[in-house]
């Protein structure tokens, strides 16, 4: 029978740890500040452990961003992925499932932001950007290019141009990162990112619709 305690002494269920700990205050900071004005110092004494700890985890300040990236963003895609690969209904009802999932996993957390750092960051940062565009953005780019290839080989959807259809689903959802971490927070007026997404959707989806079948549901 095993024991319900982790016996490890105390110091070593923290070095355990230490990994996600680091992960969590880069997080913090490459949001607050940007990755320019990070410094590992900085990681390291939110993470309550000294610069030279954080050494010997990440090499460089560039390897701990690719690691906050596929700690916390690659993993949705990888599970997205899977989710367009199962699904078995109407493909309407798997792209409106995979956009809201979305926005409750990366839209609403803190990490949304590392989009907007890579965003307004990319000039300067070439190599990360290109490490954001492989692992993140064409991943991403082909699993929603895929749900519509889905939809039109069933018949779900009517022939559309694919790539910039894809462009037009992407669209919204970056315009709802870059509102949240910049003007959003002293915007009067409310925007609801899930009420937003669903509205687009139902816009989106009805012109995807077969003429046919967007007709008959115009008119129900």
């Amino acid at each position: 029978m095993e024991c319900p305690f982790d016996t490890k002494p105390r110091w070593e269920r923290r070095k355990d740890a230490r990994p996600q700990e680091l992960l969590a205050a880069a997080i913090d900071l490459f949001v607050e500040r940007g990755f320019a004005a990070t410094r590992l110092e900085d990681v390291a004494r939110r993470a309550g452990v000294s610069k030279g700890t954080l050494y010997l985890y990440f090499e460089n300040k560039e390897e701990l961003f690719k690691a906050v990236v596929r700690n916390s963003i690659v993993p949705v895609i990888g599970e997205a992925e899977s989710s367009v690969a199962e699904f078995e209904g109407h493909s309407a009802d798997l792209m409106h499932k995979v956009m809201m999932a979305w926005w409750e996993r990366i839209g609403a957390n803190k990490v949304s932001g590392i989009v907007k750092l890579v965003t307004a960051e990319a000039d300067n940062f070439p190599e990360l950007a290109k490490f954001y565009q492989d692992e993140v953005i064409n991943r991403g780019t082909r699993m929603i290019s895929s749900m519509l290839e889905r939809g039109i080989a069933r018949g779900e959807f009517r022939p559309v141009n694919i790539t910039q259809m894809t462009q037009v689903l992407i669209a919204p959802m970056l315009m709802l990162v870059t509102w949240k971490h910049s003007i959003g927070p002293c915007e009067r007026c409310d925007l609801e990112p899930q009420a937003f997404l669903s509205t687009f959707l139902d816009m989106a989806l009805h012109g995807l619709l077969p003429r046919a079948t967007a007709a008959a549901s115009a008119a129900a």
